[in-house]
């Protein structure tokens, strides 16, 4: 008597995102091995990122460099300007990037800090004089050549933060210990007026720690240091402001990983991803890491990290990106929803030219590269390629005793397009795979030629591919994958139907 084929049906795979911390045996097969330049849709489906579409025609400013840092400025009376830095310059525009830099202004590092505040915009480096644009000023120009300006080397800072009214500056070349507030609605006088500084040196838990970043949220002032954090209250009249808790264990690896999401503020800790809110509830590390099924990878990335990060928070899209542009690969979390052990869904967007990012009112998130300035749009990048990639966890249609003979795999692949992708099959964790090739679409909706239940499943111009391919090879252990190039057209898997028989037990 013949032996029925066994199936494993992966509904939604991806659903769950990467994980690399579980053994592969083990592990819920929504999650995946591997998701590469990959999102979770709003429907759960794993599905390829957008890519970069190219906004500037003339980067010739930048010269051999790359966009560091993007900064988008609106002010009350709806002017907008758009800067970026690079090649050692302030720059403006996306079409054509324009030097803004002032002139015998010497600038040899590109680690700014822009905020807008009080319809003036601020720069702020390590050892440099502030820069301010406003509308009315017309051009970047020195803090100390403002009208009404009150400033000395000690705003010469790191960090700054727009809240309560004021702009707060920390992090000189020699004092990582005393935040600075300018007078009330003055973000340029530091001397006048209710300006003032405070010096949190003492009050750090573990003795002794530096600021790496500061933050307003729940009317409070969130200061981040190396592995400490701090919080003051009352904020609002600063002369009266008070220490109201603190966390000891984490801390921030960098200003730019901190992005407020309305609710809550992430952050990006030696030890993986964290949200202020479960830190302050919980005061313990492991409770509130966001980022535990790649801790381990993760961790690796920040330690050996040469450059600053950049990050963005889209609600649109609802994820957080954190890039290593020094390592070229973007971390990619999405915000939906967390998991069973309180972590979010995330992928990878390896080999990835997105170095800096930043987000306008209207939902654009724009994209710094070498190229000058683009947004995150369309399904190539700048005309290019890109590698989408999904690996299963380990199968073991749950006797992992036995060995499997893999006989067909039918994907559920939707696409705007008909291009061609690659199916692949492995045995025991190995990494060398068998793979076939199949062409996606064919013009219809249907499903073998008939509209499912009497109506096609998906709109005109979206096709569901459902095509069996022939598989050969056994082991005790399967895994599935498919890969595709990403040029032009969207893809996403609904679903893999892996049909195997069940042979003699190892």
């Amino acid at each position: 008597m013949a032996q029925p084929l066994q199936t494993i049906n992966l509904v939604a795979p991806a659903f769950k995102g990467v994980n690399t911390e579980d053994s592969p045996l083990a592990q819920d097969p929504s999650f995946a091995e591997v998701a590469d330049n990959a999102v979770i849709d709003k429907r759960g489906r794993i599905a390829s990122r957008k890519g970069i579409a190219d906004v500037s025609t003339n980067a010739t400013e930048l010269g051999s460099d790359r966009i560091h840092n993007i900064h988008y400025f609106h002010d009350s009376g709806g002017n907008e300007k758009l800067f970026s830095v690079g090649n050692n310059k302030i720059l403006s525009g996306d079409l054509i990037l324009v030097d803004e830099t002032p002139a015998s202004y010497t600038i040899t590092d590109n680690n700014w800090k822009i905020v807008n505040f009080n319809d003036y915009c601020y720069f702020f480096q390590r050892g440099y004089e502030p820069l301010v644009y406003s509308n009315s000023l017309g051009a970047v120009t020195k803090m100390s050549a403002v009208s009404g300006a009150s400033v000395s080397s000690a705003q010469y800072c790191h960090e700054a933060l727009a809240a309560f009214g004021r702009l707060w500056v920390v992090g000189t070349a020699t004092d990582n210990s005393t935040i600075y507030w300018s007078d009330l609605l003055i973000g340029h006088d530091f001397t006048g007026g209710s300006s003032g500084s405070i010096d949190v040196s003492k009050a750090w838990p573990d003795g002794f720690d530096e600021i790496r970043a500061i933050a307003a949220h729940n009317n409070l002032l969130v200061v981040f240091g190396n592995h400490s954090i701090l919080v003051y209250q009352n904020a609002d009249t600063p002369a009266t402001m008070s220490l109201v808790d603190t966390v000891a264990g984490v801390g921030v690896i960098c200003r730019n990983s901190v992005q407020h999401i309305g609710t809550d503020v992430l952050f990006m800790s030696p030890s993986g991803l964290r949200s202020f809110g479960r830190t302050i509830q919980e005061k313990s590390m492991p409770l509130s890491d966001l980022s535990r099924n790649i801790k381990t990878e993760l961790v690796d990335a920040i330690l050996t990290r040469t450059e600053p990060t950049a990050t963005v928070y889209s609600p649109e899209n609802a994820f957080y990106l954190i890039a290593f542009p020094d390592q070229d690969i973007v971390y990619c979390f999405d915000l939906r929803t967390r998991l069973e052990n309180n972590s979010y869904r995330v992928t990878r967007w390896p080999s990835s030219t997105f170095k800096a990012f930043e987000k306008k009112t209207d939902g654009t998130v724009y994209i710094g590269t070498s190229e000058g300035i683009g947004t995150y749009s369309g399904y190539s990048d700048n005309g290019e390629s890109y590698r989408f990639r999904y690996y299963s966890p380990g199968l073991t249609f749950g006797d992992p005793s036995r060995t499997k003979i893999l006989k067909k795999i039918r994907p559920s692949i939707v696409a705007d397009g008909q291009d061609p992708v690659t199916m692949l099959w492995g045995y025991d964790l190995d990494d060398s795979y068998s793979s076939a090739s199949i062409t996606l679409g064919g013009g219809s909706t249907s499903y073998f030629g008939e509209a499912e239940f009497g109506l096609s499943e998906y709109s005109v111009g979206t096709t569901v591919s459902r095509r069996f391919v022939n598989t050969t090879g056994s082991g005790a252990v399967v895994t599935v994958g498919i890969e595709a190039d990403i040029s032009t057209n969207i893809l996403s898997i609904q679903e893999i139907n892996v049909y195997a028989l069940l042979g003699k037990t190892l």
